[in-house]
């Protein structure tokens, strides 16, 4: 449903066209100092997928991936590419009730599981048309491992399209099952030229990786820009701000969640200084409040590159990386996307004016795993997806999100969006940070209420004081009517605020 740029026989090849000419040169570092070359990524993933074609692996068939975060992992990924089988990357916290229904969805030929989780994962498996099962572990054990030890370190590739499908992502299923986004190697390859050449990346960059792999942020944007660049990663397990802090020195780009910049900011030792090597802090998955690109910039004279995108579209919008970046946008469309604002019934809206944002271009997916009549429901007849996100596209052409369409509070009759409340809230002194959140009330339907975390110290702030702002903002109808304080905001793995399970917490105080 969405043209698509080639792919020169699939995004693994595309990548390799452009590895340094050193095979030997550095491609992901550990924080223990151990070293991985583009020599071993290409060996390693080579004899993963022989291992797959030994288990019948074949073009188009699944390869789902539950494990740690590490470089056997990342081989793994690029193996299966190399195979022409589609990625199936999942969460490692997903429980076995999760887990069973992915799997049984997408019936995945081969397996991959935390040495700890086989016998967990195996009886999932079980009740499948027989996968095979192997394990890898963080250390780079695991029967996987040992099993490729032996086999030849060069792998032909079979043909593959743009058109191809490289990987299956779930969406998060807050509001219902779980969908299959299915994203082709021309959809990979199109987004990672783009944003290689838009945020200028060399070979001299050093990227300090500190996302998860199962989610299309870390997975594709990280991994797919440095080895485009023939650059090199800084490749930690996880975000850790003191870790973070030591590194700064040592990197040139850094990739994360606006959670992982406010645990920057708390931290003592952030400043200019430190970051004197760096050349860009990139945000995304969730919003980034205005405060906290204003309050890093004045630390650090950085200012974040916050961009928008979507599993089922990757990138859409970034800042410019020679421009203005606008605190509380998300950006200019990349080249080749289109971007337009429309009403429900699909009338495009003009500039200002607040509606759903729908996306044409070569980033987007062809549809949803298995669901021919939801993939049909969220494209428009001229191509463009519906992506559920309320927004609005300035005059300059910068795009600034309201909203999700789902987070809709309808209050008394009158349409209320979160994002409009939040950004009012969040301008309170003393106030770090909100979500807005409707929920059952007898008169009104759904009433708007507040969750509040305060900057440490701030027990000035009290449900009054932010009502009384709020108030003096906003129209009586979407101030909130009960504000509740949190000292931690409940967050999924990417940074975003479950909203699902503040309105559970909160659901019957209205009666």
């Amino acid at each position: 449903m969405s043209g698509e740029a080639p792919a020169a026989s699939g995004l693994y090849e595309l990548c390799r066209s452009r590895f340094p000419r050193d095979p030997d040169a550095t491609v992901l570092e550990l924080e223990d100092g151990r070293a991985y070359s583009y020599r071993d990524l290409e060996r390693t993933s080579a004899r993963y997928a022989r291992l797959f074609a030994e288990l019948g692996v074949r073009k188009g068939d699944r390869v789902a991936v539950q494990v740690d975060k590490s470089p056997e992992a990342v081989f793994v990924y690029f193996a299966s590419l190399r195979s022409g089988a589609i990625y199936l990357p999942l969460n490692p916290a997903y429980t076995p009730a999760e887990l069973s229904y992915f799997l049984a969805d997408a019936e995945p030929r081969v397996i991959v599981c935390r040495p700890e989780s086989e016998s967990a994962v195996g009886a999932v498996a079980r009740t499948l048309p027989s996968p095979h099962l192997l394990t890898l572990g963080s250390d780079g054990d695991g029967s996987l491992v040992i099993r490729s030890t032996r086999l030849a370190t060069d792998f032909p590739s079979p043909e593959l399209t743009a058109g191809d499908l490289a990987a299956i992502l779930y969406t998060s299923g807050t509001t219902g099952r779980s969908k299959g986004a299915m994203l082709s190697h021309g959809n990979l390859a199109s987004n990672a030229l783009a944003l290689c050449a838009l945020w200028d990346f060399q070979r001299e960059d050093v990227l300090l990786h500190v996302l998860p792999i199962f989610h299309a942020h870390g997975l594709f944007v990280a991994l797919h820009t440095t080895l485009l660049a023939g650059a090199r990663m800084l490749f930690l397990p996880r975000f850790e701000v003191g870790a973070v802090i030591r590194l700064l020195p040592r990197a040139t780009v850094l990739m994360g969640v606006p959670t992982f910049y406010t645990r920057l900011l708390s931290h003592p030792e952030l400043a200019a200084e430190r970051c004197a090597g760096m050349r860009l802090f990139i945000s995304g998955s969730a919003p980034l409040l205005a405060e906290t690109h204003r309050r890093f910039r004045e630390r650090t004279g950085h200012a974040i590159l916050e961009r928008y995108g979507m599993t089922e579209t990757l990138m859409n919008t970034s800042n410019p990386l020679d421009g203005e970046r606008l605190a509380g946008s998300v950006g200019l469309p990349l080249p080749g996307v289109e971007i337009r604002v429309a009403d429900e019934q699909g009338h495009v809206l003009g500039a200002g004016e607040v509606g759903v944002l729908e996306v044409r271009g070569p980033n987007v997916f062809p549809g949803y795993w298995r669901m021919p009549a939801k993939t049909q429901s969220e494209f428009r007849a001229d191509g463009f997806f519906v992506t559920g996100d309320v927004g609005r596209i300035d005059e300059r052409g910068y795009v600034h999100i309201v909203g999700r369409a789902k987070e809709l509070i309808i209050s008394g009759g009158l349409n209320v969006y979160p994002k409009e409340i939040e950004t009012a809230i969040d301008r309170l002194d003393g106030v770090m940070e909100s979500a807005v959140v409707g929920i059952p009330h007898p008169d009104f339907g759904e009433a708007v209420i507040a969750v509040v975390k305060r900057h440490a110290g701030r027990d000035d702030v009290t449900e009054e004081t932010v009502l009384r702002g709020a108030r003096a903002d906003l129209a009586a109808y979407k101030a909130p009517k009960r504000v509740f304080f949190a000292d931690e905001l409940p967050r999924n793995a990417m940074g975003k605020v479950q909203k699902n399970l503040l309105q559970e917490r909160y659901r019957t105080i209205f009666g």
